[in-house]
């Protein structure tokens, strides 16, 4: 399969490295220090596109994709205001796109078991629920976006949860988001529910990006010759 990385850090570094010892084809690097951009891609040569940029360049690079008729995985968060309009474009264009806040497969995990442990806890209103994430340093926009599907599948099961604030709170109908930034942590979340009695909690720590990469990368090779908008849920049968 020949893949398209848009964005080359540290993740793009490591995407590259396990497509290939997939047996994977790199057919092009899009990066502000290469000398290809989104608009140099074809169809005809990429299979798939691998995208982890920032926020401000995804809406762009994303549509772009989509007018191209190239199916995407999208790993960039922060834009999310713009994902209808982003996947209505691939529809439009009979393409195909997965976006995930996580590719982690062990996050994907998690994702299912806090959407269930919050639906044993909506009943119970004497325990209230709080969010703890750790990143690196170089991390741009918090809440994470993991931290935020989190937060949203909890709102999903518990109606008198409104809104997620990224802060300490105690109003009954927010779910506080606490995030820290030290050194090079790749990733931990943390979700607890409170009583006067106990506390319940789950919890995810990423080792290193080699996760999420091979994550994406997996998404990738069952994206190939499919045509719609799809999550990791899909990819894992979760």
């Amino acid at each position: 399969m020949n893949i398209a990385i848009i964005g080359y850090g540290k993740m793009g570094k490591t995407i590259e490295r396990i497509a290939m010892s997939r047996g994977h084809h790199i057919g092009a690097i899009v990066d502000r220090d290469t000398n290809l951009s989104v608009e140099d891609l074809s169809k005809e040569t990429i299979d798939v596109a691998i995208e982890f940029t920032n926020p401000e360049v995804a809406k762009t690079n994303l549509l772009s994709l989509a007018d191209k008729q190239i199916a995407t995985v999208s790993g960039t968060t922060g834009w999310l205001e713009a994902y209808e309009d982003v996947c209505n474009r691939f529809v439009q264009n009979q393409s195909s796109i997965i976006y995930a806040s996580n590719f982690s497969v062990g996050v994907n995990v998690f994702f299912a078991i806090n959407k269930k442990l919050a639906s044993f806890m909506a009943e119970h209103t004497d325990y209230n629920v709080s969010m703890e994430e750790i990143h690196h340093i170089h991390k741009l926009d918090a809440p994470s976006g993991t931290a935020i599907t989190l937060a949203e599948d909890i709102m999903q099961h518990i109606p008198q949860k409104k809104s997620w604030v990224n802060e300490s709170n105690t109003d009954s109908d927010k779910i506080p988001i606490i995030s820290k930034r030290h050194g090079e942590v790749p990733g931990t979340h943390t979700i607890q529910y409170t009583s006067a009695i106990d506390c319940i909690t789950i919890s995810h720590e990423a080792h290193s990006r080699e996760g999420f990469a091979m994550g994406a990368v997996i998404a990738a090779e069952w994206l190939k010759g499919k045509k719609g908008v799809f999550s990791m849920q899909d990819v894992l049968g979760i």
